[in-house]
């Protein structure tokens, strides 16, 4: 009879070498002890070690700080490269796949010196990983694969029986057994909108059947008004997202991109090396993608967990919203997208205005002045 096997929960954590330390904390440590012990023995013949240990004991400080220490689980020196990527990077960038094109000359001769851009402010493209979304919602990573985001919803968990609760968390466990590929299961917060909510509300009100129910609805609509203006209202998403590489075996760079060195030398597009086999292999990524999002389907749905995938709209919206979370118009897939042309709606024969109302500012046959 088998036996449970427990796992660890840090399977990913690095192994470590000697004295509880990984072996890139051990680099960081020996490159500053040799640092400070090649300076001291170029230096103790005419600097006195007190003199010495004022810009040495400093620096070993921030170097055992950087080393060991984290913050909301990432290592400091990871996050200190970060900071000085981000440092060194343009500080306006746009939207503009096909690069920046400068302005015309009849809007920059009416502008003032003052509302001309300063020096180091030029615009440039930023640099997505997403390259674009499909009809059917696949994410376009370029070469790094391709991805999917399903909207997942929620059980009460507190509210559930212990033999409920153990069940729950069994069959959500038997989903985590059942993962090939890594899975990310991410939690947003965003501004909530009652507008829609109280527009119809104060519309049905006066078709409710007697005066108390419409009473009601305005006084409740009235509490959505007030509640929005004093609080911040927040709605919380829960989205599956997984990812399949073109190829199904990782590669020397993948094992390695974690690290700060390959992080400040990464390029920031890789060429395909054979653009014959990539359609071949972006079509079975996809198929392993829809396959992977079936079995969560089917595993997590026993225990009351809907998984939606999002078609290309509501991918593009939830994309937009992580770049720019607190735009003051929150993306939609009902947003026309920026290469869409925007056209009226045609008027109606029975909508045009007759001559007799608009004699002078309209007429069929003629252009207005």
């Amino acid at each position: 009879m088998t036996q449970p096997v427990r796992i660890p929960a840090d399977v990913d954590r690095e192994d470590t070498v000697l004295a509880n330390l990984t072996a890139h904390q051990l680099l960081i440590l020996a490159v500053t002890g040799i640092v400070l012990y090649g300076s001291w023995t170029l230096t103790r013949t005419f600097i006195p070690a007190p003199i010495f240990l004022i810009p040495a004991l400093p620096l070993a400080a921030s170097a055992v700080l950087l080393a060991v220490g984290k913050r909301d689980g990432l290592p400091l020196d990871r996050l200190v490269v970060a900071a000085l990527r981000q440092r060194m990077m343009p500080r306006v960038q746009v939207a503009a796949p096909e690069g920046i094109h400068p302005a015309p000359h009849w809007l920059t001769r009416q502008l003032d010196e003052s509302e001309l851009p300063v020096e180091g402010a030029a615009l440039t493209a930023v640099q997505l990983p997403a390259e674009g979304v499909s009809e059917t919602g696949m994410i376009d990573l370029g070469t790094d694969g391709v991805a999917m985001v399903a909207v997942c919803s929620t059980v009460n968990f507190a509210l559930r029986t212990p033999a409920e609760q153990d069940s729950l968390v069994t069959a959500f466990g038997r989903y985590l057994h059942s993962l090939t590929a890594p899975v990310q299961v991410l939690v947003r917060a965003e501004r909530l909108d009652l507008s829609a909510q109280i527009d119809e509300l104060l519309c049905c009100a006066p078709s409710l059947p007697h005066a108390a129910l419409e009473t009601a609805a305005r006084e409740h609509a009235d509490y959505l008004t007030q509640l929005g203006r004093s609080t911040d209202l927040l709605c919380r998403q829960v989205l599956l997202i997984l990812r399949e590489p073109l190829s199904s075996r990782p590669t020397a760079g993948a094992l390695g991109s974690g690290t700060p060195l390959a992080i400040l030398t990464r390029p920031a597009k890789a060429a395909p090396e054979d653009s014959e086999e990539e359609p071949a292999a972006r079509r079975a990524a996809e198929a392993r993608l829809v396959r992977r999002l079936t079995e969560a389907v089917e595993l997590l749905g026993p225990i009351g967990v809907v998984v939606t995938p999002l078609d290309a709209g509501q991918a593009t919206a939830v994309l937009a919203a992580a770049c720019n979370p607190d735009s003051l118009l929150p993306p939609s897939s009902a947003i026309a997208g920026a290469e869409d042309v925007i056209t009226t709606a045609a008027v109606a024969e029975d909508d045009w205005p007759s001559p007799r109302e608009t004699p002078s500012a309209w007429s069929p046959g003629r252009e207005s002045q």
